[in-house]
């Protein structure tokens, strides 16, 4: 992963990763998932990113979301 991407978001479940690609990409904003998730052992994580540039807006979203839990 370059510089030009930073992590917003970790989780060890793809489905709450895959919910929060949605909601940003619905704000225009493009995001990237990179698991380091075992494939025997299935356990670790996985991690959000977005460009540098989106970084306030994805954790404002992201926050607004995690609030409404």
């Amino acid at each position: 992963m370059d510089e030009n991407w930073v992590k917003v978001y970790t989780a060890a479940k793809i489905y709450e990763i895959e919910i929060l690609k949605g909601l940003l990409s619905e704000n225009d904003i493009e995001s990237v998932e990179l698991s380091k998730k075992d494939s025997s052992f299935l356990f670790g994580s996985i991690d959000l990113y977005v460009h540098r540039d989106d970084v306030v807006k994805a954790s404002e979203i992201i926050s607004s979301h995690q609030n409404k839990k």
